[in-house]
């Protein structure tokens, strides 16, 4: 996620720089970001998104989450696991979402692999939650935008974990931003209105 430094203000209550001045991503850092996640559709839903987003600012993902969600079944992990080459050809021609061949064909796998782990752990939340400790969001102590690491030695270790497993478009970064949105890290500011 692209964020720049500083805080804005709203409703006299400083905020996280970074929601700039968008509803959406107003409402998605109000109500999303760093609150802990621990459904197993959610979680998938977010590796989709995430995935998504490689090399793009997250508010082109949040816009069209939506259409993404129409695209993919509802984010339902059986269904998109058994999405067929006709499917990855329906995915490419639909102009709502990211038409990137290799994002396509790797949330389809990413799927069979997250439908593995819930075999595996008994849920994906069991396996993507065990690496922090006692099952709790690491709560940071972050006093300005730019203190927020890209990445760190946990999204590292997860990160490795899930590529060895297969995971397409799961590097540290994105493996760092999926732990922020899904609340396993609480980066707001120490004196966000959402914190």
């Amino acid at each position: 996620m692209t964020h720049d430094s500083g805080l804005k203000t709203k409703d006299s209550v400083t905020c996280c720089s970074w929601a700039g001045s968008d509803p959406l991503y107003i409402k998605y850092h109000d109500e999303e970001w760093g609150k802990p996640v621990y459904d197993d559709q959610i979680l998938f839903e977010f590796l989709i998104l995430e995935g998504a987003q490689a090399g793009l600012n997250w508010i082109t993902i949040l816009r069209r989450r939506e259409n993404y969600r129409k695209a993919f079944a509802d984010f339902d992990v059986k269904k998109v696991a058994a999405f067929t080459e006709k499917d990855v050809e329906r995915l490419m021609n639909d102009e709502g979402i990211i038409r990137n061949r290799l994002k396509v064909t790797g949330a389809i796998t990413n799927a069979k692999l997250f439908m593995e782990i819930q075999k595996e752990f008994g849920s994906f939340s069991k396996y993507i939650w065990s690496f922090v400790p006692e099952s709790k969001p690491i709560i940071n102590h972050i006093e300005k935008m730019s203190d927020v690491p890209p990445r760190t030695e946990l999204s590292d270790q997860i990160s490795k974990d899930m590529k060895k497993r297969g995971f397409k478009f799961f590097g540290t970064t994105i493996c760092y931003a999926f732990m922020q949105a899904t609340g396993m890290v609480n980066d707001h500011l120490l004196n966000c209105c959402a914190r």
